[in-house]
């Protein structure tokens, strides 16, 4: 008998793994990895999965720094000062980026994702406001936030916070948040508006500019004060680098804060997200912790405590790795991809672009919608077909006063490239020729295609 037999025919590879309680004893390690890893197969190949927004491609280095750092505790300044050194330089940095009055001076941290950053965001609007409203003698017990069609991240904030949250339909003519409609929307009550740079649902930028000066006029009129925040998830890594010319940062003084997600295209791993301040005061202090570091005191404004510093690290290196030339030109040819598959898309007849990747209106995406005389697949059976081949692919209606329209949409990340654009046209094409050949007696639905690619909440 050998004497170290192959995992497979150990007797615990018959047993198998644990499904419901904690095993009494242990087993192998090597064939507990190879028995967990082999459960991951059925996993999407995730480079194939054009439906997320997060990065799925890290070169070597970024492996490298996440193993350094799977033991550093960023919360814990004082232990490692240098991760909360490294934090404050990332912070300095981007507050640089989106035009900061005094990048080195202004409040901001990291967070485990865009959603943390914008609640920290809604949070200090919420505060700044009920200080003003408490200072004024006013009721401060119905707060409101007026939004575009916004990532669930806000439903949750305004649920959890108690906030009404003031979504304004998107229709036809009006794919988001825009300055026209603004006035019917806010009152005394509203703690803050809040634009998004990179729709989820529609990947456009919101009018950021056009949206602060109608308050500005409503200031005028009205005389109430309503802050901006901008939701950069998606387009705060990428309009300072595609669009420098685009103002919709802290260049405009209605603005007083931004989130973005480092996981996102800050190409940072999953885990990592930015708020920053415009200025000190726009942070409340009532929100402000104080750790001890290097002897002296330290802010905290987090919502989560414990998390590893790797990706923070990794964030500070694919600055300095990158450099703004290097997201120009990563970002340059994601969004050439995306216009190469909608030009290619058309070609094939049966679709219409909805969202054709045009830097200055958006993110690199790309999204189309069905001709109407098209009736014998539906988007969510195309979605379907191309999932055999390994693509992800969101398909899913428009939000309420546009639910007749269904989109499909890619997302283009860092490490696609042209390549695999020319492979997926390739696998849309034999879609459509299977379907030519075998048209489908019944449709599915977005609830029967398990649609939930658009962060609605819905």
């Amino acid at each position: 008998m050998s004497e170290k037999l192959d995992i497979y025919g150990l007797a615990a590879a018959r047993e198998g793994l644990s499904n419901n309680i904690i095993r009494e004893h242990g087993i192998d390690g090597d064939l507990t990895y190879n028995l967990i890893k082999d459960e991951l197969l059925l996993d999407g190949n995730s480079r194939q999965n054009l439906s997320t927004f997060c990065q799925t491609w890290m070169e070597d280095n970024i492996h490298k720094i996440m193993e350094d750092c799977i033991d550093k505790n960023m919360i814990d300044k004082d232990e490692y000062p240098m991760t909360a050194e490294i934090e404050k330089r990332c912070v300095e940095m981007i507050a640089d980026l989106w035009h900061s009055p005094e990048p080195a001076k202004t409040a901001g941290c990291s967070t485990t994702g865009s959603s943390e950053a914008a609640m920290l965001g809604g949070l200090a609007m919420k505060f700044n406001w009920r200080n003003k409203r408490k200072a004024e003698g006013k009721p401060y017990d119905k707060p409101n936030i007026v939004t575009g069609p916004v990532q669930v991240c806000w439903q949750k904030f305004a649920r959890y916070f108690d906030v009404e949250i003031r979504e304004v339909p998107i229709e036809a003519t009006r794919l988001g948040l825009d300055a026209e409609i603004l006035s019917q929307y806010v009152d005394e009550n509203t703690i803050g508006v809040v634009p998004t740079l990179g729709v989820t649902f529609t990947c456009h930028y919101e009018p950021v500019a056009e949206i602060c000066a109608a308050l500005d006029k409503i200031q005028a009129e009205k005389g109430w004060d309503i802050p901006v925040h901008v939701d950069g998830a998606s387009g705060g890594f990428i309009a300072p680098f595609i669009e420098p010319d685009l103002v919709w940062d802290f260049r405009l003084a209605r603005v007083k804060s931004v989130n973005a997600s480092g996981h996102k295209f800050g190409l940072a791993p999953l885990g990592v997200g930015w708020v920053v301040w415009r200025e000190w005061k726009d942070m409340p202090e009532d929100m402000i912790f104080w750790v001890n570091y290097l002897g002296g005191n330290m802010p905290t404004f987090a919502l989560n405590f414990s998390r590893p510093g790797g990706q923070i690290v990794a964030q500070y290196y694919l600055f300095n790795r990158l450099g703004k030339e290097g997201y120009r030109t990563i970002m340059q040819n994601l969004y050439g991809a995306a216009q190469y598959i909608g030009k290619e898309i058309v070609k094939l007849g049966d679709f219409e672009i909805f969202f054709d990747g045009d830097p200055k209106k958006g993110i690199p995406a790309i999204s189309w919608t069905q001709k109407a005389d098209q009736k014998n697949y539906s988007l969510y059976d195309l979605s379907d077909r191309l999932r055999m081949r390994g693509w992800q692919v969101a398909a899913y209606s428009m939000l309420p006063n546009m639910q007749e329209t269904v989109i499909m949409r890619l997302v283009l990340r860092h490490g696609f490239s042209m390549n695999m654009a020319d492979m997926f046209i390739n696998d849309v094409k034999r879609s459509l020729e299977y379907f030519e050949k075998h048209p489908v007696a019944v449709t599915q639905t977005a609830g029967e295609a398990n649609a939930h690619f658009d962060h609605s909440g819905r």
